[in-house]
């Protein structure tokens, strides 16, 4: 372990001591400790090599800051000819990430390593090179001074600057990316120090916009269809009403299964699903009912691996899964970076694993923009843009659509200033934010480490950025 005083290292084992006593009569205890070594595992893993970042900065970053104090007890060894991570508390709980070429980085959680990496054999071609010539999206080339007279530059830069300002070092906004998206073209980037146009970075929840256009081409594809039900096999038991959820309930949040998406508790599902199991979709899919299927709204990250499955169910070969992501969505857009890591049972997890460089989450928004269609070729069905975007009918304010948001939430501290009433987002953890703004031809990409309580309200700190462009009427 490096850079740990020995202070630090005697309170390390003396909380070991005193949680392996406890671990006798305390299950929980150990679930937690489960979580803590799984995302240390996790994110040093993905930061080392997927974002290439060092390893103090992420320490700084995701491994520190309140409500994140008892990671310091965690040891940790970085393999790096492995590409391997493992943390733990010695003799009370660990865990170890894997990293694989275009899958990124999965916590083994029982799988045996050899057999996970030899699943990955020859399973990616090498994609080709950028083009660093051509323009993006079609290319990498960024030119800045190529924007419309009616775009008010001043205002713009402005705005721009004000995302990465910290007027509250108390709580901070800690703004990693923006990257804004005119009439198909780059027109305004900026990143902060030790981040650049290159560095993929975590989409947390963004990712589930991801899985909407992969499930979407798997409709085009005929291989699945909204109103499928039954999806599941342990879902057909004779009885089992969880046989009348369908992927259209599952889209919009309305399975009615029981899932807690608690962010503040180790004990929640939602933690314990991604940092301590390792068939995702499996302790997704075991939840009972809650509320009959259709009738409730309910956000759940488990949901999501519960769509992940249903795609994987729909192939006949796990690598042609695996290679789904890549070949039918991120090899058409350019996204070159864009890694969706499975689990240690091979489904995606596609709740919160994307990573991706700014520029390709803003390819990803700018798809759902142009209606789902790229460079004059259709990639999501006719429709599919116009019905992610319809209104979940089980919540009331009409915010969410299918694993889209319709509507910002609310700020009880900031209110919220204008949007346009055709915009959506794309929304993950820490703020991160992808919105999609049709009356502006607007595309706009935000990515931060903004833990709760910062400083940041995508509403009051997008607004000004998009009232920098005018209307459109193309």
């Amino acid at each position: 372990m490096f850079g740990i005083s020995k202070r630090k290292i005697l309170q390390a084992v003396t909380a070991v001591i005193i949680l392996t006593v406890l671990a006798a009569a305390s299950h929980p205890l150990y679930r937690t400790a489960l979580v803590g070594a799984g995302y240390t595992a996790e994110m040093l893993c993905s930061g080392l090599f997927v974002s290439h970042r060092k390893e103090p900065d992420i320490f700084a970053g995701e491994l520190s800051g309140p409500g994140y104090e008892l990671l310091a007890l965690f040891f940790h060894t970085v393999e790096p000819d492995k590409k391997r991570v493992t943390a733990s508390i010695p003799g009370f709980a660990y865990q170890t990430a894997i990293f694989r070429d275009g899958l990124g980085c999965t916590i083994l959680n029982g799988r045996n390593e050899d057999e996970l990496r030899a699943e990955t054999v020859d399973l990616f071609p090498d994609p080709p090179p950028a083009d660093s010539e051509a323009l993006w999206p079609e290319g990498e080339r960024v030119d800045l001074s190529a924007i419309d007279q009616g775009v008010d530059k001043a205002l713009l830069d402005k705005a721009v600057e004000a995302t990465f300002a910290e007027p509250d070092p108390l709580h901070p906004r800690r703004t990693r990316a923006i990257v804004v998206v005119h009439h198909g073209r780059i027109v305004a980037e900026r990143y902060a120090q030790g981040f650049d146009a290159t560095m993929p970075l975590m989409g947390w929840s963004t990712s589930k916009s991801a899985l909407n256009a992969l499930i979407g081409l798997r409709v085009k594809d005929g291989k699945l269809a909204v109103t499928d039900k039954a999806l599941l096999p342990e879902w057909r038991g004779q009885g089992d009403k969880r046989s009348d959820i369908s992927l259209d309930d599952l889209l919009r949040m309305s399975s009615g299964l029981d899932f807690d998406e608690t962010y503040d508790d180790p004990l929640a599902d939602v933690a314990q699903m991604l940092f301590a199991e390792g068939n995702q979709a499996r302790f997704a899919a075991g939840k009972e009912l809650a509320d009959p299927p259709g009738t409730h709204w309910h956000y759940s990250s488990g949901t999501s691996e519960i769509i992940a499955r249903v795609l994987r169910e729909s192939f006949a070969s796990e690598r042609d899964y695996l290679r789904y992501p890549r070949e039918r969505l991120f090899g058409p857009l350019g996204m070159r970076s864009a890694v969706m890591a499975p689990d240690a049972s091979g489904t995606f997890v596609a709740s919160s694993f994307l990573y991706a460089t700014a520029r390709d989450f803003a390819r990803l928004g700018l798809l759902f923009l142009q209606d789902g269609v790229w460079q004059g070729r259709r990639l999501l069905p006719d429709d599919w843009v116009v019905y992610s975007r319809g209104p979940a009918r089980t919540l009331a304010d009409g915010s969410y659509g299918a694993h889209i948001w319709r509507r910002l939430p609310a700020s009880p501290k900031f209110g919220v200033p204008p949007m346009p009433e055709d915009a959506y987002y794309f929304l993950g953890h820490d703020e991160q934010v992808i919105a999609v703004v049709p009356s502006r031809d607007l595309v706009i990409v935000r990515l931060g480490l903004t833990r709760e309580g910062g400083n940041w309200d995508n509403a009051r700190d997008l607004a000004p950025i998009v009232q920098a462009f005018p209307q459109w009427e193309g």
